[in-house]
């Protein structure tokens, strides 16, 4: 029987490749969205991927959620924690509420989905948790104190989680994309392109397609010895 994944931010940009590679390799997939339902019901209706709206900044949403996915679908055996905001700005101008948005999404977000996943998991002695966290999680970026803090937590929740979930067979890893084309990064001038790809040795942006490959390595059963590590995904542009 197929294993079932369960993909957050899974209907756009990364998570929309994720979720796509996962099919491709034989997972049932979830993709679950907070937002741009014309967004989410194309992806579906092109990719045959089942989608399920709400927020992961919500406990109670994400458990009611997480629930109507295993109705469809049966127990989740993967899940990827891919959804995140940002709300940049330079700290003497940044809000509580600018801080509260990321921090909600990009890291309690992490513990919303994972904490009500988690028992199952230890009772089926399987598991696989995978978060995308960020190259700027671990180097700090400009004008980000928020969404890099929440990426380095995910970072520590990652190796802490690790401990706990590798007797029962669970492998909790991260993967940390650099500069990726998504239709954000494709959105600046060409010059702010240019001099962003000048800072990576391999001399280009990543693909999502490729940040998904990662995934799909870490949640097959060949990973099973990878835990509480972080795959660095950035053409060389940061070396953690």
């Amino acid at each position: 029987m197929a294993r079932t994944a369960l993909v957050t931010g899974g209907s756009r940009g990364i998570g929309a490749a994720i979720s796509i590679a996962l099919k491709d390799a034989g997972y049932n997939v979830a993709a679950n969205y907070a937002g741009n339902d014309p967004v989410a019901q194309r992806f579906s209706e092109e990719t045959g991927i089942r989608i399920y709206k709400w927020s992961v900044s919500d406990y109670e949403a994400c458990a009611a959620g997480i629930k109507s996915v295993e109705a469809d679908f049966g127990p989740v055996d993967i899940l990827v924690n891919n959804a995140g905001i940002t709300r940049d700005a330079m700290f003497h101008k940044m809000t509580p509420q600018h801080w509260r948005e990321v921090i909600d999404t990009n890291l309690s977000g992490v513990f919303n989905m994972t904490h009500p996943l988690w028992g199952g998991m230890r009772e089926r002695n399987f598991g696989r948790v995978i978060t995308i966290s960020s190259m700027n999680g671990q180097k700090g970026q400009f004008a980000q104190a928020n969404y890099s803090a929440a990426k380095a937590g995910d970072l520590g929740f990652t190796k802490a989680l690790a401990q706990e979930g590798a007797r029962a067979n669970i492998t909790v890893n991260s993967v940390c994309p650099g500069f990726i084309a998504t239709d954000m990064v494709m959105a600046v001038s060409e010059k702010i392109q240019q001099s962003i790809i000048a800072q990576i040795p391999v001399g280009r942006f990543g693909e999502a397609a490729e940040i998904a490959r990662c995934v799909v390595f870490l949640a097959s059963d060949d990973a099973g010895f990878i835990t509480g590590a972080t795959l660095s995904a950035n053409g060389g542009h940061y070396f953690a």
